[in-house]
């Protein structure tokens, strides 16, 4: 029986196989426990996010990805104890079958390595969400996303240098000072991205405005759905979707509407140049009136303002709280139709009512 184990198959003894067909079948079928505990153990290196993220949570996200490189971990240290066969190995264009093979499972490795690593930046970030979900202030919640963005890319970049390092073999020193290089190129060639990068870190910290809030810039008035690492995604009140780069947010003048502390409604009032100086005092003492009676409106007054060869003014303005805009809206309806029927009973008439004539 030892005789036979100790046949020489492929250059290696048949024991050799056995024991390494039994451990990947051992750690086949035990997997789903040890990456369990590995999971468990690296949670519980974060005591704090405990009152946020349940272990089940933090299991169900980083289980899979944890389970892969775990077992592929046990591939490679497994097959590395036995002698790449001689009759396998195969030169094409100065590398052999034996670097080809060793290099795509070094690369399997990086990409479960990586992968991992974008789970685990997400157990962080829905830890840092649910902070920023107990504080009032929406811009805890955007820089979340923000950075759960940002670090995902550098762990990209984290991946493609371990790549190049252990799967290429290219020196990393040299190949960081030929990436400085083609940064400044390609930083040269892109100025307007980085740009609005730039711009982006200046919205999340000097924060002009957040999620959910309420803006206009040059033309464009909607709500902001999303910030971007380079452009904000704003929802116009024609429901279009406008896409706005960063840069054009910090450096145009931009109305955060959702910070104004009342809503203000202007109404000028031009009427013929005949109307006497008696029926002016009593329209704006009726206006004022009017504006008092309204407990929606908060201040408001009413002056002649303007005394021309075609017709004299009368300037009506009134302030209420942020209300609903469709109240507003039907406020302002109400406060027009209240102004035509004291003019009506004061006998005035608009100054285009004589042009018309």
């Amino acid at each position: 029986m030892q005789e036979f184990l100790h046949t020489i198959v492929l250059d290696n003894p048949l024991v050799s196989y056995l024991w390494i067909a039994g451990i990947l079948l051992a750690m086949y079928l035990l997997k789903g426990i040890v990456s369990r505990f590995l999971c468990g153990l690296l949670y519980g290196f974060f005591p704090g996010a405990k009152k946020y993220v349940s272990r089940n949570q933090f299991i169900a996200l980083v289980l899979i990805p944890m389970e892969w490189f775990v077992v592929w971990m046990v591939v490679i240290f497994s097959f590395h104890k036995l002698n790449f066969p001689k009759v396998l190995e195969v030169e094409l264009y100065k590398i052999t079958s034996k670097e080809i093979i060793e290099a795509t499972g070094k690369a399997i490795l990086v990409v479960l390595f990586i992968r991992l690593l974008r789970r685990f930046i997400d157990f962080l970030a829905l830890v840092l969400k649910a902070k920023a979900d107990q504080t009032e202030d929406q811009a805890d919640n955007q820089l979340v996303v923000f950075f759960r963005d940002f670090f995902k890319a550098i762990a990209l970049i984290i991946g493609v240098i371990m790549f190049s390092k252990f799967v290429l073999k290219f020196d990393v020193s040299n190949l960081i000072t030929g990436l400085s290089i083609v940064t400044a190129a390609i930083a040269l060639a892109t100025k307007e991205s980085l740009e609005n990068l730039i711009a982006s870190f200046i919205i999340f910290f000097d924060k002009p405005f957040t999620l959910g809030d309420l803006v206009k810039v040059e033309t464009i008035t909607g709500t902001v759905e999303k910030i971007g690492l380079r452009s904000t995604r704003i929802r116009t009140d024609q429901k279009t979707f406008v896409t706005m780069p960063n840069k054009k947010m910090v450096d145009s003048i931009l109305d955060n509407l959702s910070l104004r502390t009342q809503r203000k409604a202007e109404i000028k009032l031009e009427l013929r140049v005949d109307t006497t100086a008696q029926q002016l005092m009593k329209l704006q003492q009726k206006a004022g009136q009017l504006l008092e009676q309204h407990e929606l409106i908060e201040s408001g007054t009413a002056f002649v303002t303007e005394i021309g060869a075609k017709s004299i003014a009368i300037q009506v303005d009134y302030f209420t709280a942020v209300i609903d805009f469709n109240v507003f809206q039907e406020l302002k309806q109400t406060i027009n139709l209240e102004l035509i029927s004291i003019m009506k009973s004061l006998q005035i008439e608009h100054a285009a009512l004589r042009e018309a004539e």
